[in-house]
């Protein structure tokens, strides 16, 4: 059902929305009619996407699952939801509070039309170890999902990123399949930095700290155990008074790397038999794991869809422009994440 694979690898299709208030279901429709469907009739088809942190208001509706679900069944395959769990505290740690939060963001059954599941097991432990073989991983642990699984539309919500800089495939690829293990793995060189000026002593970080490392010491101010840390980053995402900051134990570039070398290692497993698809729409400053107030960087733009995503990353950043995530996060390397990809023949 493929086209030539060298033609098709490269294609790119963006249908743009006119300016109307979301959801933009019938731009959706029009880009998913021109997408070549790598899958035959009878196949199991994942959609590997976000369905948002409890407490979030900027992750994408129900709605655009419900199109893609609906495309892939018309093609008479057999669509199904999945996430992975998560390394922070919250609604998503767990299997079934993630399953919990779908639910109240929408993502439900008999509203998809399909199941809902979560890819590394009610446990977090249908997990398998892929051949990497790059600078940082030799290996990378994800979700034991690509021999149950014929097919993959990798869905992104297009958007900022606090230590990725922005969030699209490669990193739905990365932390999106990733197990809780290398979610740590990648993460290992994230440290909070406290601005003690800045800090109202309000505990927020000490309360949502997963693993205790975040501690109040005798001048009433927090302290981060560096042993104890894992480096989820969610209290910095969570301060209110904006008084944390990552302090990088080595190079930022290194993130960036590492968030690739998964990424590539997961697209070894389902090239050739996935599509994928960029929302540019309700484009925040972070992504969809944090609560609370999350500003619009830019306008919606509209659906992108492709076959490769570095191609899909690379022209989503020129719609949106590089100037909108370098002033969000201007000491973010985002950028690493295409020349290194490049390095590694990704």
């Amino acid at each position: 059902m493929w086209k030539k694979e060298e033609s098709i690898m490269n294609e790119i299709l963006f249908e743009e929305i006119q300016g109307m208030q979301g959801p933009y279901r019938s731009e959706l429709r029009r880009l998913l009619k021109k997408l070549v469907m790598p899958f035959h009739r009878g196949d199991r088809v994942g959609i590997k996407l976000h369905w948002g942190e409890r407490g979030n208001k900027s992750f994408l509706p129900p709605d655009y699952a419900r199109e893609i679900a609906q495309w892939l069944q018309e093609g008479g395959v057999r669509p199904f939801l999945f996430d992975t769990t998560v390394l922070y505290s919250g609604g998503r740690r767990k299997a079934e509070d993630s399953l919990q939060t779908a639910v109240e963001h929408g993502y439900t059954e008999s509203f998809l039309g399909c199941p809902v599941t979560i890819a590394d097991g009610m446990g977090g432990r249908c997990v398998i170890d892929l051949p990497a073989g790059y600078r940082h991983f030799a290996h990378v642990q994800v979700a034991d999902i690509f021999d149950q699984t014929d097919g993959f539309v990798i869905f992104s919500h297009f958007k900022g990123h606090m230590e990725a800089g922005f969030g699209g495939a490669i990193k739905n690829l990365s932390m999106g399949f990733a197990s809780r293990a290398q979610k740590q793995r990648m993460h290992a060189d994230v440290r909070p930095l406290l601005m003690p000026e800045k800090c109202t002593k309000c505990g927020t970080c000490v309360e949502v700290c997963p693993t205790g490392a975040a501690q109040f010491g005798d001048d009433g101010l927090p302290f981060y155990d560096h042993e104890v840390c894992i480096g989820c980053a969610q209290c910095i995402g969570f301060c209110p008074a904006l008084a944390l900051k990552i302090h990088w134990e080595t190079d930022a570039a290194v993130f960036q790397e590492k968030l690739v070398e998964t990424a590539a290692a997961v697209w070894r497993q389902i090239e050739g038999r996935s599509v994928l698809i960029n929302a540019l729409l309700n484009i925040t400053t972070e992504c969809d794991c944090w609560p609370g107030e999350n500003p619009v960087i830019h306008a919606d733009r509209g659906f992108m869809g492709a076959y490769h995503p570095v191609r899909i990353d690379e022209e989503s950043i020129r719609i949106v422009g590089e100037n909108t995530f370098n002033q969000a996060h201007p000491d973010i390397p985002w950028s690493r994440q295409f020349s290194y990809a490049g390095e590694i023949g990704f």
